[in-house]
């Protein structure tokens, strides 16, 4: 049986749903580990039995017996860490979003295309059960030409802090965080089209309402309550070159009376919801049927998600797979989220080039 040796920089909490994801297995050795704190990346790399451990990723890269690396840094790494490992000859796994920018995303494909190596983008969720079972009714043409489709995250307050706060770190606000997890899931159902416009409008009222103390909130270990320069929310309808169009909303902070998450796509012989479970519309017999599918979980696994991602990364690496979440998928979703960024920042819908 192949077995490929993987290394992972970063430490913080989504590194651990790869370690333990890697871990799991059988066709994985953890090599190394690498975080800008070298006591912690010590601590990491013992705890998941790497042999190594790195304060400077560029020592980790330089290993000549690693094969593939997770990049589970903050987002304005992600890019020249990616390109930093293809070029260093490695198989690349890099957390979502791909970049910051389109031009960061853009850079990381054009390296990607001049090298024999596969950089998977970490689309967590096209990896679910729900969404595998959507995807194979939809590619048998159960719903039809895919139209229309829409996308929402809404959190009352949920804005984590630190460096999620921080635009220079992090590109934006939930849009580039937690809005990018479904836009690509509506993308992805849809067939992946290629973006020609955009109209969005972007939100900075509510800040990151640190007053409010009764209600319980994610914070990073460097949450600062006075520093914020994220937007609230976004909202935007995207058109693509098939004539296909989505609409988007995405929140941290808004007077919403719960949180929530959905995903819906609509075809000319069916639709589906896949969030927050999987529901089937069709037509059969002069009637309409909504159709449950049984899975072992109606909703999103983070454990199986995580499972089913690094099966596919590692099958891919080892050459007896194709990606679900090559680079230009990267690309192209950080090409939407800058087009819904600078439509709202100019005020007009934006048009763009579909290649």
């Amino acid at each position: 049986m192949s077995t490929l040796k993987v290394g992972v920089i970063g430490t913080g909490g989504i590194a651990g749903l790869h370690l333990q994801a890697y871990a799991d297995n059988p066709r994985v050795e953890i090599v190394a580990v690498a975080d800008m704190n070298a006591e912690r990346a010590k601590t990491v790399a013992d705890q998941w039995g790497a042999t190594s451990a790195y304060s400077d990723p560029a020592d980790l890269l330089a290993d000549p017996d690693l094969q593939a690396v997770s990049i589970c840094t903050w987002n304005d790494s992600h890019a020249s860490f990616a390109i930093a490992a293809i070029e260093a000859g490695k198989h690349v796994l890099v957390e979502k979003p791909m970049s910051r920018t389109y031009a960061e995303a853009v850079e990381v494909e054009r390296v990607v295309d001049a090298h024999d190596r596969v950089l998977q983008v970490g689309f967590v969720r096209r990896h679910s059960a729900n969404c595998r079972v959507l995807k194979s009714f939809i590619d048998a043409g159960e719903l039809g030409d895919i139209y229309y489709a829409k996308a929402s995250v809404i959190r009352r307050m949920g804005n984590p802090g630190g460096w999620f706060a921080d635009k220079a770190i992090s590109g934006g606000g939930p849009l580039i965080d937690i809005g990018v997890h479904v836009i690509d899931l509506a993308w992805y159902l849809m067939g992946s089209p290629r973006v020609v416009t955009v109209s969005a409008n972007s939100y900075a009222k509510l800040g990151n309402r640190s007053h409010i103390t009764t209600m319980p909130r994610y914070k990073v270990a460097d949450y600062d309550p006075t520093k914020n320069d994220v937007e609230d929310m976004v909202n935007a309808v995207v058109r693509f070159d098939n004539g296909a169009s989505l609409l988007v909303d995405a929140s941290y902070s808004l007077h919403a009376v719960q949180d929530s998450l959905s995903v819906s796509v609509f075809g000319d012989q069916g639709g589906a919801e896949l969030e927050p479970s999987l529901r089937i519309a069709t037509e059969r017999h002069q009637t309409v049927l909504n159709v449950t599918p049984q899975l072992s979980s109606s909703t999103f696994d983070l454990t199986e998600g995580f499972a089913s991602e690094i099966e596919n990364f590692v099958a891919s690496c080892l050459g007896e797979a194709q990606s679900v979440a090559p680079a230009w998928h990267g690309a192209e979703i950080m090409k939407m989220l800058d087009a819904v960024y600078e439509s709202a920042r100019l005020g007009r819908e934006v048009t763009l080039s579909p290649t």
